[in-house]
C-alpha cells in the first residue's frame, strides 16, 4: 500500500465524448438530457469514478487493479464544468472511503474500496456461469416492467477491445497519460470496466435512456486490450421508485478461454421518468 493518509484530487468535470443527439443513451447529450428535465448532458457516473483512479493507485497501490473491489453509489448528476473534489480516506480496516463532491457541497459519487476480495462478495454478487457468446438478435424486445426477466440469464455477450479503443478511452474519457493505460499493451481502465454491464443488457433488450445508480465491482485478474471477452448475466430485481423503473443485474466477465476476470452488480434506472424541474 502506497500510503495510509487521506489523499485528494481536484478537477473540472468534462463530457469526454461528442455531444450528439443520436448517442445510444441520450441522457448523455444536451438535447436528450433536457428532454428528461436535466439542465444539460450528464457525465457518465463510471467516468467520474474513473477520475479517482490516480488516488486509488496512490492509496491502495496499482495491485488493486489485479484483485480489488469497489462499492459505489451515484448520488447526483455530474455536468461538464462542475468543479469536483475527489478524496480517499482510510477507514482503519483496510477499507477506503471514496467521496466525489462538488464545490457546491453535493456528493456525486460515494463508496468504499479495498484490496483482495470484497467482504460482501458471496452475499451480493452471484456468479453467472460461463457460456459461449451468442450472436446479436435481428430485433430486440423493449425492456418494460411487465417483461423484466427477474431470475433469468441474459444472452451471453461477446466483445473485443482494441488497443486503439483503450488508448482513446484513456485520452478522451480520462485524460490520463499513465502508461498502464496508454502503453503498447494497455490494461482496461477501471472506469471502462465499471461501465460494461449495459452492453450485455443491450444484447438482450432495447431500452433507455438510462441512469446508472449503483455498482458493486470485484476484480479477479488482469484484463488487457486485445483480448476477447464474454459477459454472462442474470437479472436479479426490478422495482419502481418515484416514477422511475429500476433494475439490478449481476454480470460475470470471462476471458475467451473461461477465466473469470471481473464480476459486478449494476443497478440502473432503465426507464427514466421525466422531471418537472431541472437539477
Amino acid at each position: 500500500m502506497a500510503t495510509d493518509r487521506r489523499v485528494e484530487r481536484r478537477l473540472e468535470a468534462f463530457l469526454g465524448s461528442l455531444d450528439r443527439p443520436d448517442i445510444r443513451n441520450k441522457i448523455h447529450s444536451t438535447e436528450g438530457a433536457k428532454e428528461y428535465g436535466y439542465q444539460g448532458a450528464l457525465v457518465g457516473g463510471v467516468a467520474v469514478f474513473g477520475w479517482a483512479t490516480p488516488l486509488i493507485f496512490e492509496a491502495l497501490g496499482r495491485e488493486w487493479l489485479d484483485e480489488g473491489w469497489a462499492e459505489l453509489a451515484f448520488r447526483r448528476p455530474t455536468y461538464p464544468g462542475d468543479e469536483l473534489i475527489i478524496t480517499l480516506e482510510p477507514q482503519g480496516t483496510g477499507t477506503w472511503a471514496l467521496r466525489i463532491t462538488g464545490v457546491d457541497g453535493h456528493d456525486r459519487v460515494v463508496g468504499d474500496l479495498g484490496r483482495g476480495l470484497a467482504p460482501w462478495l458471496d452475499d451480493v454478487l452471484l456468479k453467472t456461469p460461463f457460456r459461449p457468446a451468442e450472436p446479436a438478435l435481428a430485433d430486440y424486445p423493449r425492456l418494460e416492467p411487465e417483461v423484466v426477466p427477474v431470475g433469468r440469464e441474459l444472452s451471453p455477450f461477446g466483445f473485443e477491445v482494441s488497443v486503439d479503443e483503450a488508448h482513446e478511452y484513456a485520452a478522451t474519457r480520462q485524460r490520463t497519460d499513465d502508461p498502464l493505460f496508454t502503453g503498447p499493451s494497455p490494461r482496461l481502465h477501471p472506469g471502462w470496466i465499471a461501465g460494461r454491464p449495459p452492453g450485455v443488457l443491450h444484447h438482450t433488450y432495447h431500452y433507455g435512456p438510462a441512469v446508472h445508480t449503483r455498482s458493486h465491482l470485484q476484480l479477479f485478474a488482469p484484463a488487457y486490450a486485445g483480448q476477447k471477452f464474454v459477459t454472462t448475466a442474470t437479472f436479479r430485481e426490478s422495482y419502481e421508485r418515484k416514477g422511475h423503473q429500476y433494475g439490478a443485474y449481476d454480470c460475470t466477465t470471462y476471458s475467451e478461454d473461461g477465466q473469470e476476470l471481473w464480476r459486478q452488480r449494476h443497478t440502473t434506472i432503465y426507464k427514466v421518468a421525466k422531471r418537472n424541474t431541472t437539477s
